[in-house]
């Protein structure tokens, strides 16, 4: 990740599709999401052809961690984590504050 690197921060990178998060994780990350929870969803066009309702997942953590369980290629990134906290790193330039703590 360029921008951990440029701040020169150690970081480690999860490549989601080879380790998905489990349940568990997923529901840590979601405990800690400074954004809103239907955020870590993305709504592309396999969101659409699982004919899946982007209001489901609206403030409903279990059902944002029960569709990333079912279809990893549906979490958005990159998820940044940092301690307990965590936030989607887009637009890349939220990345460096949240990490600095500010």
């Amino acid at each position: 990740m360029a921008v951990a690197e440029d701040l020169g921060i150690e970081h480690d990178v999860v490549l989601y599709m080879k380790e998905p998060p489990n349940e568990a994780t997923l529901k840590k990350i979601v405990a800690g999401l400074e954004d809103p929870v239907e955020d870590l969803v993305r709504k592309d066009s396999k969101f659409k052809k699982l004919e899946l309702n982007p209001d489901d997942y609206v403030g409903n953590p279990d059902a944002v961690v029960a569709v990333l369980t079912q279809h990893k290629a549906l979490l958005q990134r990159p998820v940044v984590i940092h301690g307990k906290k965590a936030i989607i790193g887009r637009p890349k330039d939220r990345i460096g504050p949240f990490i600095q703590g500010k």
